[in-house]
């Protein structure tokens, strides 16, 4: 069987309940309102029954299916909704694809020059799943270092030209060899012995219910405005009312539209895994009916699971994009058997609990426990040699000891001038220098796997020449404070004010200028709520003007004063050696992040959100986000300070706990 790869694209059925055509009617359906029809009854059914238009063509007519793409023994093709190929790229016409490493995108080379195609995400494919059908077909592939526009139009090759990524290149065919491996290995079906494993991915804020009620309460507001305009005008509504129902008929449209976007934006992901098959739901969770579109897939049919960043077809547009997490499931001759849906859930719950129930997992980031930075692979080939090796202090010297404890290699005393303990990037480092000076070897001390403290200590007791700045700046510190605690205040800071018994650390307001925003749109959604009352229950108050002017002082009053009571007990962030936290001004903590559970601080400039400021966990996952704008450089000194990461945590390696004094 010759293998293929289709690309994602929409397939979905008749009956979807979409709106056909939103824009275009709800532009006619503001005309009809502002046309003069008579009687007042047939102007607002010819409102109602325009704007009900696209739901009904929704309801009936099919959603044509998006062409999408297909690597197949044939070549590079794409599909029209007919079936019919609309542009074509023949196998034995491609010379080599080329895919760029920082934005994914394809470029196919053949006799006369090359070819642009576009990106992988926007035709369907996944990266991986991409390169190991076309190598399957023979294709060659490779993945070169930059973006598109890098590329030469002219068939030499310029100093600017695109050189390979072998870094990225290595992890694809680190990927595919691990999925050859796994093909070759039948997996045993191990019998049920554990409950099933449910994950849901979180719920969208505000709900969807809210959502719900929200739009359909403007909707029906909206109807309700024109109903009464048509009661109060038999005749036929003058312009001033045409025109208020145009803009509450625009009003109820949008607020209809925008809803329907929403649920179908999101739609929460649910898994139930267990050692025979995975099923995988979208949508609230309900009781299972009858014809369920679940997704299921069964374990005997499943070689490995890839997770990792793919490709979702956006179900407002029908158009395939990239997401930040799904699941590719490869059968055994190494072909795509599945795409199953992952946003929203935690990609360590999921891999974990795949992995518990045997299914074999493979990652992109995946790495060796120790990275090669920080292991062995900086030190002399003779340490990698020495089983459990490890740095020892000697009676006449520094040595290498194996795991038994026996010196294996030894650096006299006379030889060494200089031991040296530092920090480097928030580890700890050894460098050795000569007694002329001179440096000649350094390396991490979690790579010659001792401790700060016992190498400092250790060298110190055996006469060795050792200098840690760090630690002698931290004694004469602590020194320092313990002399003024026992001397007492003097009179002059007795006289002071007492310091805060919350204990060391800085707190970090939001900035005045979010803060006056945030006063000025208080004030003006009052006013604005305060204009629109007067105007609809004016009349019956003795008047729009009269009721004017006292709703529009009143809507003041009520903006400042409903802002005041909130910014009186704000929230600040505070930063402190111990970690990270949120308080309000009266003391009451809304989160509290420990030091070791935060692996950075940062900006998070993720595709489908607004940039943020949050809170990552050393595995990259978001903790926690701060809800109001404090000032960053003024963060970013504090967590300098305090010795709290800032930016966003390496992903490639671990982090480990900052250096011991």
């Amino acid at each position: 069987m010759q293998p293929e790869l289709v690309g994602q694209s929409w397939t979905g059925p008749a009956g979807r309940r979409r709106p056909v055509g939103g824009g275009p009617f709800t532009v006619a359906a503001l005309g009809v309102a502002l046309l003069p029809i008579r009687p007042a009854w047939l102007w607002a059914v010819l409102i109602a029954a325009v704007s009900a238009v696209p739901w009904l063509l929704g309801a009936v007519r099919p959603r044509r299916r998006s062409p999408y793409w297909r690597l197949s023994p044939a070549g590079l093709e794409q599909i029209g909704p007919d079936g019919r190929v609309v542009t074509g790229y023949a196998r034995e016409r491609i010379e080599e694809l080329a895919l760029t490493a920082e934005d994914g995108y394809l470029t196919v080379f053949h006799k006369f020059g090359r070819a642009p195609v576009g990106e992988l995400a926007w035709m369907g494919f996944e990266p991986l799943a991409f390169y190991v059908t076309a190598r399957r077909l023979g294709l060659p592939m490779r993945v070169l270092d930059g973006d598109a526009g890098r590329l030469a139009d002219s068939g030499l090759a310029p100093a600017d030209r695109p050189s390979p990524d072998h870094t990225a290149e290595a992890r694809l065919l680190a990927q595919e060899a691990d999925l050859l491996a796994a093909a070759h290995e039948p997996r045993p079906v191990l019998p049920e012995r554990r409950p099933p494993a449910r994950l849901n991915a979180p719920p969208p804020v505000p709900g969807r219910a809210r959502a719900t009620a929200l739009g359909v309460l403007v909707a029906v507001l909206g109807a309700l405005m024109v109903a009464r305009t048509a009661v109060d005008s038999p005749a036929g509504p003058p312009l001033p009312a045409r025109l208020a129902a145009a803009g509450w008929t625009l009003a109820a449209l949008v607020a209809l539209y925008a809803t329907h976007r929403r649920l179908l934006r999101e739609r929460p992901v649910r898994w139930t895994i267990t050692s025979g098959r995975l099923v995988v739901h979208r949508g609230r969770a309900r009781r299972p009916r009858r014809g369920d579109r679940g997704r299921r897939v069964h374990a005997a049919d499943i070689a490995a699971l890839v997770v990792g960043p793919g490709v979702r077809v956006d179900p407002v547009t029908g158009a395939p994009g990239a997401c930040p997490l799904a699941v590719l499931a490869f059968d055994h001759r190494m072909g795509l058997l599945a795409r199953l849906p992952a946003d929203g859930l935690e990609e360590f719950q999921l891999v974990h609990e795949l992995h518990e129930r045997g299914y074999r997992v493979i990652t992109p980031g995946a790495r060796a426990p120790r990275p090669s930075g920080y292991g062995l692979d900086g030190l002399p080939e003779v340490f990698a040699q020495v089983p459990g090796g490890r740095l020892v202090v000697t009676d006449d010297g520094l040595g290498w000891a194996d795991a038994a404890g026996e010196v294996v290699l030894r650096m006299p005393e006379d030889r060494i001038g200089g031991i040296e303990l530092l920090t480097i990037d928030g580890h700890a480092w050894l460098r050795l220098h000569d007694t002329a000076g001179e440096e000649f070897f350094s390396a991490p001390l979690s790579a010659l796997r001792i401790s700060r403290t016992d190498l400092r200590e250790q060298a110190r007791k055996a006469g060795l020449p050792v200098t840690d700045a760090e630690y002698d700046a931290y004694l004469s510190a602590a020194f320092h404070s313990a002399v003024e605690a026992m001397a007492g205040p003097s009179k002059p800071a007795a006289d002071e004010a007492a310091p805060d018994d919350d204990g060391p650390g800085v707190l970090l307001d939001a900035t005045r200028r979010s803060r006056v925003g945030t006063y000025l749109l208080s004030v003006v959604m009052c006013e604005v709520v305060a204009v629109l009352g007067a105007l609809w229950v004016g009349d019956d108050l003795g008047g729009p003007l009269p009721t004017l002017g006292w709703a529009a002082p009143a809507g003041l009053l009520i903006g400042l004063a409903g802002y005041w009571i909130y910014d009186r007990n704000r929230d600040q962030l505070q930063v402190s050696p111990t970690g990270i936290a949120v308080v309000s001004r009266r003391g009451r903590v809304a989160w509290n992040l420990t030091r070791g559970t935060v692996g950075g601080i940062g900006i998070d400039d993720s595709v489908e959100r607004v940039p943020r400021l949050v809170v990552w966990s050393p595995a990259g996952r978001v903790l926690r986000q701060v809800s109001f704008p404090p000032d960053l450089d003024e963060l970013r000194r504090a967590c300098e300070r305090y010795g709290l990461p800032w930016g966003p945590p390496d992903a490639d390696r671990t982090t480990p706990p900052p250096p011991e004094l």
